[in-house]
């Protein structure tokens, strides 16, 4: 449990750290409109826009589907210096800004949106702590002792008293931190303009399908988690733009592990049931990504994931997720090293789209 939600005065570390991550992911950004060879400041005039657009739309996203809180005193909406940014809201209000950008500026679309994506990542994991020092985005209870300890659990003061709950900020920073070394790693390796936002977008949404199903203090439909359907419908549109490349051959190659493991879902609990789907959408994107060589990969990657369950499924999903996640950052890095070996035997120009 943090000392003190301020770090000097009162100027909140929720505030310092959101800051941080959108300064770093600027000049991340710069560097690679260099390396993409757009015109000069190209990067600046559209953070100029869309950090303060993004802010406001993570925010209306937030009090919209979380109203109670505000209703004795709207005007607390006001008040982001306290917490409740919704970050699926930034992500659809910057993306709007990108759109209305690349029109009026005559640039490629996706070209933009792969420079932007891993500063976006990086801004995401920094910008999770400012979510342990404001005390929010925790998961269940752990009343295990024995895993009762940070990072894995975290302090949250309820009742007059303190209670352990799953430390979810800290799960969903180091995956998104996970995130943007991929995306470093591939941004240099991709065979379309669009396939890094694609990527980022797949790796971010299957994390937080997982991660989500955790936590506590989760944007309620009715009984739907919203960011449970968002991630859901992103990481299908994800998955359809790697399977359209697919040859019909490799896409049969895809769907069988796929569909055998469909069949096996039926039989695990609920909560397991969230994180196999994670499964699912690597195995059916790694035989997209590397289309010659990948689809093979889906068999290899079966029996190993079923190994981890039968290992871990006694001692809780987090030990098994951790575990995957690594399982999949090594392999999404040999997925990296195939492509790169099949453009150097034969190299294809970027197409435009």
């Amino acid at each position: 449990m943090p000392h003190s939600r301020f770090l000097i005065g009162t100027l909140p570390f929720y505030s310092v750290l959101i800051v941080t991550g959108m300064l770093l992911a600027i000049l991340l950004s710069i560097r690679e409109e260099k390396r993409q060879g757009l015109p000069k400041d190209t990067i600046v005039d559209l953070a100029l826009i869309m950090i303060p657009i993004s802010v406001i739309c993570a925010r209306i996203y937030y009090v919209v589907f979380n109203w109670a809180p505000f209703a004795d005193n709207p005007l607390s909406a006001f008040y982001i210096w306290e917490g409740g940014l919704a970050i699926y809201g930034g992500l659809i209000g910057g993306a709007a800004v990108v759109l209305i950008f690349e029109r009026r500026r005559g640039l490629p679309l996706f070209t933009i949106f792969d420079i932007v994506v891993p500063g976006v990542a990086l801004a995401q994991s920094i910008g999770r702590w400012g979510n342990f020092f404001n005390m929010e985005a925790y998961g269940l209870p752990v009343t295990d002792p024995r895993l009762q300890f940070f990072p894995f659990a975290v302090l949250i003061p309820e009742g007059g008293e303190t209670v352990w709950h799953l430390a979810t900020f800290f799960y969903e920073s180091v995956w998104n931190f996970l995130v943007f070394l991929v995306l470093m790693f591939m941004r240099r390796r991709t065979e379309k303009r669009g396939d890094l936002f694609f990527l980022y977008s797949l790796l971010y949404g299957a994390g937080r399908l997982v991660i989500e199903e955790l936590r506590m203090d989760s944007l309620m439909a009715g009984t739907l988690r919203i960011s449970q359907v968002l991630a859901f419908c992103i990481v299908l549109v994800c998955l359809m733009r790697f399977l359209v490349r697919l040859r019909p051959w490799n896409m049969l190659l895809a769907c069988i592990p796929a569909a055998l493991q469909v069949v096996l879902f039926s039989f695990l609990p609920g909560s397991t049931l969230s994180f196999f789907f994670l499964l699912l959408c690597f195995e059916i994107t790694l035989c997209a990504a590397s289309s010659v060589k990948g689809a093979p990969l889906a068999f290899c990657l079966l029996p190993p994931a079923w190994l981890l369950y039968a290992f871990y499924g006694r001692t809780g999903i987090f030990a098994l997720g951790v575990t995957f996640s690594l399982f999949a950052l090594l392999t999404l890095v040999l997925i990296g090293v195939l492509n790169q070996r099949r453009l150097r035997a034969c190299p294809q120009p970027l197409q435009k789209t």
